[in-house]
């Protein structure tokens, strides 16, 4: 689905061991004009509509409906 670099995962974990957070979730929004916006935020909750991404010593999570967005990103 995606892959995630080992400067991101690096960097993803500090985040997650700063905030006490488990996951990163990805997710997109329609914009409008503007096209798409692209979240990241830190999470505790994995829900039944997630894709669960291994990253390293960490899971990043995707909502379905984000999924065929962000399929082949790096």
């Amino acid at each position: 689905m995606i892959t995630v670099t080992d400067n991101a995962n690096s960097k993803i974990n500090d985040l997650l061991v700063d905030n006490s957070e488990p996951f990163l979730r990805i997710s997109v929004q329609g914009g409008g004009c503007a096209g798409f916006s692209y979240g990241f935020t830190l999470d505790s909750e994995v829900t039944d509509d997630d894709f669960e991404i291994p990253a390293g010593e960490t899971t990043v999570l995707v909502d379905s409906m984000s999924a065929q967005y962000v399929s082949g990103a790096e």
